[in-house]
C-alpha cells in the first residue's frame, strides 16, 4: 500500500509539473492572432481585474515613466515602476528628443519591459503629435496643415500624412494625436494654421485624405503594422471660440454645428476610419465637450458608428471640476467624463487613476469602464501590437529622412506657394539679367541668402540684412522687440543701393501659437495687422522708386492692407517645410509657376470678423462705412505665371432627379506661354431655401497641369445628397428648388449654369 501511495505521489508530481505546459499549449483566445479582433477583445477583457481595465484608461507623459540613463540605458522611473503591472493606455512622446534609431531602441526596450511587467502581456500605445510632420527629432519637417490646404492636392495631402504614419511608427510610436478637423475662421485664434481653412468642404477632403495617409490606408482584415492610428481632434467647434481666445466659451447655433462643423468629423470616422477622436477643450453652447454624453456617445458612437477610442485634451477630464466648473469635485468630474464616451485620460494623474475605488462604491460604473478599455485593447490588436511590438531599427535608418521623403516635402513647398500680386508681370525674375537684389526683412532666414545665391546663378548678386526679430522669442509669452531705428535704416540703405527688393515680413511662430492651459502663455491675438514696423520698412523702401516683392510668411491670417498697397507683387508662403527658402527662390526665379490658392478669406480689418465667403447670404448685404468693399483677397484665390481661359459649364442635364446624378464639364486653357497647375473648383447656390442659405458652397475641386494652349475637360458630377441641409424642423432636408452652378478660379472669378431640382 505504501509503494502505491509514493507511485500516486509520483505520478501527482509529474502531472502538476506539465499541466502549465499543456495549458499553454492551448493558445489563449487573445492571443490568437486568427480569431476575429471582437472575440480576442471579449477574451481579454473577461480574464482582466478592475485594476488592470482602469490601467488601460490611462496616458501619462513620457518624462514620468521613463528616461535615458548617462550611459544609454533605458531608466524606469520610481514613480512609474508600478503602473507597467496594469501596461498603460498610452505613453505620450517616448524618447521625442532621441534620433530616429534611439527612439526605435528605446521604445523597443520600454515596450519590451512593460509586456513583460503585466500578466497579460499587454503592450502599451506610444503616442506623439504632428504639426509640421512627426513632433520629434531627426524626423522630415513639412509645412503646417494649413500649407496642404493652400495645395488643394489631395493626393499630395495623402501622401505627406503617409509619411509622417510610417516615420512615426519606425521611430516606436503607434499614434499621433492628428490632425485637426476644426475649421478655421477667426484668425485672432493662435492655432488657425493646425487645420485645413474656413471651409467645410475643402476641410472635409483634406481631412479624410490626411487619415487616410498617415493610417497607411490598411486593410482591415489585418492587423496595421506599417502605419500608425489618427487621434482625430478637436471634436468639436474648439476653434470657434468667442473672441479667438483659446479656452474661452463656444457659441455657435445648432444648424451651423451640423452643418459645417461636424461633417469634416464624420467623414473621418465614416470614410476615412480614424482610430480615434479627441474632443474639443471647450464647450457647445454651454455644455461641455468632455463631458457631454450627445456628442461622444449618441452622436459619434451610436449614429455615426464610430468603434475607436476617445481620448481626453490635456488635462480635460479633470478641468470638468477645476475650470469647467460642471463638477463639484475630481469624482463627480470621473463620472462626467466617464459616462459621456471618454475612455482615456490624457496626463491626469489623480482622476481615471481614482476608478478603482470608486467602482466599489459605484457599481454601475463598471460597464463604462469595460467599454473605455475594450475600445484600448481593440486599438492594441488593430495595430498588431500583441504580436509585433517591436521595431526593425535598420528599417528606421533606411526610410526616416529618405531621399523620397524629403522630395516629397520639395513637392509640397512647390504646391502650396499662392501667388497673390504681381503687378506688370514682374514675375518670374530673370537669371540672366545682372541686377543687385537686396534680401531684407524680419522674417529672413539664416540660410536665404546663401540659397537664393544658388538658384539665382551668378548674374544676380545678393545683399541681406534681417534686421530684427518681431518678438523676444519667448515661447510662454512673447513680446514684441522695441523699436530699433538702426535696423530699420539699415535695411532701407540697403534697399537704396539694390535694383530692387525682397521684403521678409508677416508673422513668426511666436507670434501665432498655441496658448496652452496655463495662465502664463499667450498665443492669441486681438488684432490681425503685422506687427511691429513691418508697414514703416515697405513704406520706405517703397519711397526709393525701386521694384519691391513681398514673400509674406506667416501662421495666421493677416490684413496686411499696407504692405499688399506697397508691393509690386505678393508671394504667400505661409510656413513651410526645411526647404522653402529654396522652393521660395525657385518659385520667384521662375522655376515653377506657383499653384496655390487661399484656403481662407483674407479680411481687410478686424472689424470684419466673422468673415468667410461662404456666410448666409444677407451678410454681403450691406458694405461698412469708409471701407472699401469685399475682402482684401477672397478664398480660393491664387495667380499663375500664365493665364487660364474657362468655357461656359455644360450640365448632363437641367433637372436633377432625387435619386440621379448630373454631370457638369468645363474646358480650360492655358492661354499663356509656361506650363502651370490651376485648380478649377465648383461652387453651388441654393436660390430659394426653407432657412437662409450661404450664398455660396463649394462642392468640388481639382487641380490639374496644363502646357501652353493646352486644353482639358474638367468634369464634376453633382449628386443629391451634396444639396442636403439642416431645415427648419432642425432635421436634414432636400429641398426642391433652383440651384447656380459655379465653376471658375475662385468663388469670386466663374462661370455659371443652373439647374433644377425635382
Amino acid at each position: 500500500m505504501k509503494f502505491l501511495s509514493n507511485y500516486n505521489t509520483r505520478i501527482l508530481s509529474i502531472i502538476l509539473m506539465i499541466l502549465p505546459s499543456i495549458i499553454t499549449a492551448q493558445k489563449l483566445t487573445y492571443k490568437d492572432a486568427s480569431l476575429p479582433i471582437e472575440e480576442r477583445v471579449s477574451d481579454l477583457l473577461s480574464r482582466m481585474t478592475v485594476e488592470e481595465k482602469v490601467g488601460q484608461m490611462l496616458m501619462f507623459g513620457a518624462h514620468r515613466i521613463t528616461k535615458k540613463g548617462a550611459d544609454g540605458a533605458l531608466v524606469i522611473t520610481q514613480w512609474g515602476k508600478p503602473h507597467l503591472s496594469n501596461s498603460l493606455g498610452g505613453i505620450k512622446f517616448p524618447f521625442q528628443e532621441e534620433s530616429p534609431e534611439e527612439s526605435a531602441r528605446l521604445n523597443n526596450e520600454l515596450q519590451k519591459k512593460i509586456i513583460e511587467s503585466n500578466r497579460f502581456g499587454i503592450p502599451t500605445l506610444f503616442v506623439g503629435e504632428a504639426y509640421n510632420g512627426v513632433d520629434a527629432k531627426g524626423c522630415t519637417v513639412f509645412g503646417r496643415p494649413l500649407n496642404l490646404a493652400t495645395s488643394w492636392n489631395l493626393e499630395l495631402t495623402h501622401d505627406v500624412w503617409s509619411v509622417i504614419g510610417r516615420e512615426s511608427r519606425l521611430r516606436g510610436w503607434h499614434m499621433v494625436h492628428s490632425p485637426v478637423g476644426d475649421i478655421a475662421r477667426d484668425p485672432r485664434f493662435g492655432r488657425m494654421s493646425e487645420g485645413y481653412g474656413e471651409d467645410t468642404y475643402l476641410t472635409t477632403e483634406m481631412l479624410v485624405a490626411a487619415v487616410k495617409g498617415v493610417q497607411g490606408s490598411y486593410d482591415k482584415s489585418a492587423p496595421n503594422t506599417t502605419h500608425i492610428g489618427a487621434v482625430v481632434k478637436h471634436f468639436a467647434g474648439y476653434s470657434q471660440v468667442v473672441g479667438g481666445r483659446n479656452f474661452a466659451a463656444v457659441e455657435v447655433s445648432p444648424r451651423v454645428l451640423r452643418d459645417e462643423l461636424l461633417p469634416p468629423f464624420k467623414a473621418a470616422v465614416q470614410r476615412g476610419h480614424a482610430l480615434a477622436i479627441m474632443p474639443s477643450h471647450g464647450d457647445i453652447n454651454g455644455v461641455a465637450s468632455h463631458g457631454n454624453p450627445w456628442l461622444l456617445t449618441e452622436l459619434l458612437r451610436n449614429q455615426w458608428g464610430f468603434n475607436g477610442y476617445v481620448v481626453s485634451d490635456a488635462y480635460d477630464v479633470g478641468r470638468l471640476n477645476f475650470l469647467m466648473k460642471v463638477a463639484e469635485n475630481k469624482e463627480e468630474a470621473v463620472k462626467l467624463g466617464l459616462k459621456a464616451g471618454v475612455d482615456l485620460d490624457l496626463y491626469s494623474e489623480d482622476v481615471y487613476v481614482l476608478l478603482p475605488e470608486m467602482v466599489k462604491k459605484d457599481p454601475s460604473l463598471l460597464p463604462y469602464i469595460d467599454r473605455a478599455a475594450a475600445s484600448m485593447l481593440r486599438t492594441k490588436f488593430i495595430l498588431g501590437l500583441f504580436e509585433n511590438p517591436y521595431i526593425d531599427a535598420n528599417e528606421t535608418k533606411k526610410e526616416v529622412r529618405s531621399k523620397a521623403n524629403l522630395s516629397l516635402a520639395k513637392k509640397m513647398d512647390e504646391e502650396s506657394l499662392i501667388l497673390l500680386k504681381n503687378e506688370n508681370d514682374i514675375l518670374p525674375l530673370s537669371k540672366k539679367t545682372p541686377r543687385k537684389i537686396a534680401l531684407i526683412g524680419p522674417l529672413l532666414g539664416e540660410e536665404t541668402v546663401n540659397t537664393f545665391n544658388k538658384i539665382a546663378g551668378k548674374k544676380v548678386s545678393f545683399v541681406a540684412e534681417k534686421g530684427y526679430e518681431l518678438t523676444n522669442r519667448n515661447t510662454k509669452h512673447p513680446e514684441l522687440t522695441p523699436r530699433n531705428d538702426k535696423a530699420l535704416d539699415k535695411m532701407v540703405n540697403l534697399a537704396k543701393d539694390a535694383d530692387l527688393s525682397i521684403l521678409f515680413v508677416g508673422g513668426d511662430r511666436f507670434t501665432a501659437q498655441e496658448a496652452t492651459f496655463f495662465k502664463w502663455v499667450i498665443g492669441d491675438r486681438a488684432t490681425i495687422e503685422p506687427v511691429g514696423e513691418q508697414n514703416e520698412l515697405i513704406q520706405r523702401v517703397k519711397a526709393l522708386g525701386k521694384p519691391v516683392i513681398v514673400v509674406l510668411k506667416h501662421r495666421r491670417t493677416l490684413a496686411f492692407n499696407i504692405i499688399n498697397e506697397n508691393a509690386d507683387a505678393v508671394l504667400d508662403c505661409w510656413e513651410m517645410t526645411e526647404f522653402g527658402d529654396e522652393l521660395i527662390a525657385k518659385a520667384l526665379f521662375g522655376e515653377f509657376s506657383p499653384s496655390g490658392k487661399l484656403p481662407v478669406t483674407v479680411p481687410r480689418t478686424i472689424g470684419q470678423i466673422p468673415y468667410h465667403y461662404s456666410m448666409k447670404e444677407i451678410s454681403f448685404f450691406k458694405d461698412y462705412l469708409f471701407l472699401e468693399s469685399g475682402p482684401l483677397y477672397p478664398f480660393g484665390f491664387g495667380l499663375s505665371y500664365t493665364k487660364f481661359a474657362y468655357s461656359e459649364p455644360k450640365l448632363s442635364s437641367d433637372v436633377l432627379e432625387r435619386d440621379g446624378i448630373i454631370k457638369v464639364s468645363v474646358n480650360v486653357t492655358n492661354t499663356g506661354k509656361v506650363t502651370a497647375k490651376e485648380v478649377v473648383q465648383m461652387y453651388i447656390k441654393d436660390m430659394f431655401g426653407s432657412v437662409l442659405r450661404p450664398d455660396k458652397e463649394l462642392k468640388g475641386f481639382e487641380k490639374i497641369e496644363l502646357k501652353p494652349n493646352e486644353t482639358k475637360t474638367v468634369e464634376f458630377t453633382i449628386r443629391p445628397e451634396m444639396l442636403v441641409f439642416t431645415g427648419i424642423e432642425m432635421k436634414p432636408v432636400l429641398e426642391a428648388g433652383d440651384y447656380e452652378v459655379m465653376i471658375g478660379t475662385s468663388s469670386q472669378e466663374y462661370k455659371k449654369t443652373s439647374f433644377r431640382l425635382k
